[in-house]
């Protein structure tokens, strides 16, 4: 697919706008600080994609705001004594040594355990967390995709989970493929549930447009009282690179 890339400024906003082969502008505003990126087809020039975004100003702002208000986890070390995330509830981490495999077990309602070796950095510390994440992620998939790919009515070829920095999913209908990102296994299993769904009804329809919705309220009425559970909860610390 062609593209070109360029940045703009739209009533002091840097908006970053990528132009594609495709039919439609979509606008997107993105955590943690709310970028805005703009996907505009070729045809339409500065102007054009200028007039969009004017159009749209109002929306950005609000959705701006939300990202301003939303709480931001600091970095995170690894240690005892720090608040980490699953399925929505807080836990705090217990760091022990251990003379043995690395692992994680919620030690009950309030603790979240790490066992490590002597000497264990700070990577490799979160690298024993993230794939307690992902193996966690992949138990809660597999009864969610046989409940909802046949509602839905799609066939999925593939589910893969990977650390995104600007999306919660993203799908490739062609290939009946799905990513998740990994941060979801901190959320409500509800919003999880939200995003898997929502990367179905992708499969159908690509576009946020009013038939992309009407499948939505269909299959999942309360899809954005879920969506903004979502938006409220916590982000983690990242870099988040432009």
């Amino acid at each position: 697919m062609t593209t070109d890339r360029q940045q703009i400024e739209v009533g002091g906003i840097a908006i970053d706008v990528v132009r594609k082969d495709i039919k439609n502008l979509h606008v997107g505003v993105y955590p943690p600080c709310g970028r805005v990126r703009v996907a505009a087809p070729l045809r339409l020039d500065e102007e054009a994609v200028r007039l969009a975004v004017v159009s749209r100003m109002g929306w950005i702002r609000r959705q701006q705001a939300e990202f301003g208000q939303q709480d931001r986890q600091s970095q995170r070390e690894f240690v005892t004594g720090e608040s980490h995330y699953f399925q929505g509830r807080r836990y705090r981490l217990d760091v022990a040594d251990h003379d043995g495999p690395p692992s994680v077990w919620l030690a009950n309602n309030t603790t979240m355990a790490l066992r490590v070796r002597a000497g264990t950095d700070t990577a490799k510390r979160e690298a024993v967390l993230q794939r307690w994440y992902r193996a966690r992620l992949n138990e809660q998939l597999s009864p969610l995709i046989a409940k909802w790919a046949p509602k839905v009515g799609v066939a999925v070829a593939e589910v893969r989970i990977k650390q995104m920095k600007t999306r919660w999913g993203s799908c490739n209908a062609q290939a009946g493929r799905i990513w998740l990102n990994l941060e979801l296994a901190k959320k409500p299993a509800l919003c999880l549930e939200y995003i898997l769904v929502h990367e179905l009804v992708h499969l159908l329809e690509r576009h946020h447009n009013e038939r992309f919705r009407e499948l939505m309220d269909r299959l999942m009425p309360q899809w954005r009282l879920y969506r903004e559970v979502l938006n409220r909860a916590p982000l983690a610390h990242e870099d988040w690179p432009y």
